[in-house]
């Protein structure tokens, strides 16, 4: 599970772009570092802002504005400009915007099928990306190597000024062995020790399971933004969750929450990777579908050849994403009843299983979970589709310099 980090709405009840109220005893340079994160989160997660949307929004006074978002610029965290096109009388409010071309951060994912590397600029915008298939038997660990040398390619791409802040990396917790099996376990100590080895020597990298990663992208920049409840469910060899309670990620105990597709909802049915018979998974992964459709699992692009055939009306093909729809509606409906979620978000292969399978989806929700829970409840596709692990890698990279935006960060 990834490291515990402030997210884009971190505190309850409360608008997560103002800065944090002052501690007793707090110092003017805690204050002004905290006010200083507050501007730098502003403008990365909503664009160019004005200084007067700054001043509104952050509760700050103009000076005040203006004295930090010159600090950024100093830096070279941000650019002021004034605005193109008004005619309103008066000085125009300068814009400020995040120095996507100058400040960076790496985002890795380790996927089932592939491995993908971007550079990703401050405010989100992706600005290289490099990817590489993932062989059936390739562990974590040994993917760090090929990822390092996708990270070296961009590295030589890139801008020699400009700053490289850290990396995050979102690991896929189900890999498939060479004789079709599929085994459960994501990133553990010996991937982070060769993490560490391989992206020595400047700002280190974040590893964490990518479901929740690709839920910190949706709650930040996705179809959840501002969503402080959510589930994010990620499908592709596996299922699992990415749960967001009161705008933080929950983590669990041990960092191991999550693990929504080893749910019981068959005790007779099929034997599942984990060693347990009838999860969640096992009615609504990608081989459940292709089960259905009469297809093998691991076929290339199969999944999305069934689905083709779903919307041409091919019979086999429609009661395949029927069977797996009726079954996703029923574990949300568990889900919903446990967590009452205010959303719940479908992605990798569930996004267009949910897409093909709505109705069947809200159908099996209204029948099962609670009146109180599932009034309210809106089920919603991914809006960052397969690039939502990177997008999110980048928050939790992004998350140091956010922190303390003139001490994070190392050039190159």
């Amino acid at each position: 599970m990834a490291t515990p980090v402030r997210s884009a709405t971190s505190r309850a009840g409360r608008d997560p772009d103002l800065p944090l109220p002052q501690a007793p005893g707090a110092s003017r340079e805690e204050t002004r570092r905290q006010n200083l994160g507050a501007v730098l989160r502003y403008v990365h997660v909503h664009g160019p802002t004005s200084r007067a949307e700054l001043t509104s929004r952050l509760g700050l006074n103009r000076s005040t504005i203006g004295a930090l978002a010159a600090d950024l610029a100093a830096a070279g965290l941000v650019t002021e400009e004034a605005p193109t096109g008004t005619r309103r009388a008066g000085r125009p409010s300068l814009v400020v915007s995040p120095r996507s071309g100058g400040v960076y951060a790496h985002a890795l994912s380790i996927e089932a099928y592939r491995l993908r590397a971007a550079r990703i600029g401050l405010g989100g915008r992706i600005l290289d990306l490099r990817e590489a298939c993932r062989p059936c038997g390739m562990s974590a660990t040994d993917a760090v190597a090929p990822l390092g040398g996708l990270v070296r390619d961009m590295r030589r791409a890139a801008r020699a000024d400009a700053l490289f802040v850290g990396g995050a990396v979102a690991v896929a917790d189900t890999t498939r062995e060479p004789d079709g099996k599929i085994r459960v376990g994501g990133a553990d100590p010996v991937f982070r020790a060769a993490l560490a080895t391989e992206f020595a020597g400047g700002p280190g990298f974040v590893a964490g399971d990518l479901a929740d990663i690709a839920a910190l992208a949706e709650h930040v920049r996705g179809v959840a933004a501002g969503v402080n409840d959510l589930i994010y469910l990620h499908g592709d060899l596996g299922v699992s969750a990415g749960i967001i309670i009161g705008g933080r990620l929950f983590a669990g105990h041990r960092g191991h929450s999550g693990k929504v597709g080893h749910m019981v909802v068959r005790p007779d049915g099929l034997p599942c990777g984990c060693g347990s018979r009838g999860c969640w998974e096992t009615e609504i992964g990608e081989a459940a579908l292709l089960r259905h459709a009469g297809r093998e699992p691991g076929e290339p692009g199969a999944v999305e050849e069934v689905l083709r055939a779903a919307a041409r009306g091919d019979r086999r093909a429609v009661a395949a994403v029927e069977q797996v729809a009726g079954w996703l509606g029923f574990g949300v409906a568990n889900l919903v009843n446990v967590i009452d979620p205010a959303t719940v978000v479908f992605g990798g292969a569930l996004r267009e299983v949910y897409a093909a399978g709505a109705d069947i989806v809200h159908r099996r929700l209204h029948e099962l979970a609670l009146p109180t829970s599932r009034e309210h409840v809106r089920l919603r596709a991914a809006a960052l589709g397969r690039d939502a692990a990177l997008i999110g890698a980048a928050e939790l990279a992004f998350d140091r310099l956010l922190a303390d935006p003139l001490n994070a960060g190392a050039a190159g």
